[in-house]
């Protein structure tokens, strides 16, 4: 028997699996822990990476359900009091494993901290996680978990997200159902894990804010989050609320050609000023910057329309 068990749900993962699996094996860590590796239906070499390593307790097949279901099956296998969830893009820290342990006798469920690898370039378009302090959204890359805790949730939960998608949702709806049950949540800054860093085009960076759509529909299921995370209540973000308040003003400028309302895009211009200083900085263009992030804001604006219509409820 083992006190800790980890989880490590892989799709696809090639690319990055080695590196989370040779940061477990590097773990300061005096007593013996398990790792599973769930293999979500994977089409390259995640799962004979997995089978290879001498770290690795064992590998399922996750037979491509998604997330949730991967990290349940984990869980269901797993024999530790103590359920370390890690997605198979991040690399724990040497102390990770102890600390999330430590962090777990005053606590139910710990959320570790999360930031990109250091050793890689991080580009403005690029795709990383961040997450520091305790996340209203509870992203479950780096989470640990009272068995107990798990099983009167009764696992993850599966819930929103495209068909043929990447599912989204699950880590935010198990999160707060424990804070509503009444669970001692607590965040571990010294729990880190680094995020491996995805290389992504402009046209790549605009187009996945599509995916915005789906957060109308959390609003609705957590409305916590509308307190504890949107801003206003309302608003995605400070900078969504500012370029909504400039496509009202235009729209208004050019229908009733009424001049002083484009007084209300000011914030926003603003806002694509630094867009331009920053790319200017990074030697990636201004003008480059702040174009794609304008398109982005305005794919993100309509997606969230598109989201707020088929859920019933308003996110801006």
């Amino acid at each position: 028997m083992v006190e800790i068990s980890v989880v490590v749900p892989a799709w696809n993962a090639e690319k990055t699996l080695s590196a989370t699996l040779s940061g477990l094996a590097g773990q300061r860590f005096d007593e013996e822990f398990e790792v599973i590796v769930v293999d979500d239906g994977s089409t390259d070499r995640t799962r004979a990476l997995a089978e290879r390593s001498a770290v690795v307790t064992r590998v399922l097949d996750g037979g491509r359900r998604g997330p949730a279901a991967a990290r349940n099956l984990g869980a269901a296998s797993a024999q530790g009091s103590i359920l370390a969830f890690l997605d198979a893009d991040c690399t724990p820290s040497p102390g990770w494993l102890a600390a999330g342990r430590e962090a777990l006798k005053n606590a139910d469920l710990v959320l570790g901290e999360t930031r990109p690898d250091p050793g890689e370039p991080l580009g403005p378009f690029d795709r990383t996680l961040w997450v520091i302090g305790l996340s209203p959204l509870f992203e479950s890359a780096n989470m640990f978990v009272r068995r107990e805790l798990f099983q009167a949730l009764r696992g993850f939960e599966g819930w929103l997200g495209p068909r043929n998608g990447k599912e989204l949702g699950e880590d935010v709806w198990f999160g707060w159902r424990a804070r509503r049950g009444g669970a001692r949540v607590v965040a571990s800054p010294v729990a880190l894990a680094h995020h491996a860093v995805f290389p992504r085009s402009p046209v790549e960076f605009i187009a996945e804010r599509w995916r915005l759509r789906f957060f109308p529909a959390m609003a609705r299921r957590v409305p916590e989050l509308r307190r504890e995370f949107f801003y206003r209540r309302l608003f995605l973000n400070k900078r969504a609320a500012a370029f909504d308040a400039a496509a009202a003003a235009m729209a208004i400028a050019l229908m009733r050609r009424n001049g002083a309302a484009i007084f209300a895009a000011l914030p926003y211009t603003t806002i694509l000023r630094d867009d331009i200083r920053e790319g200017r900085a990074r030697d990636s263009g201004g003008l480059k910057l702040a174009g794609a992030r304008l398109a982005a804001d305005a794919v993100g604006a309509a997606a969230m329309l598109y989201g707020s219509a088929r859920s019933r409820s308003l996110l801006l």
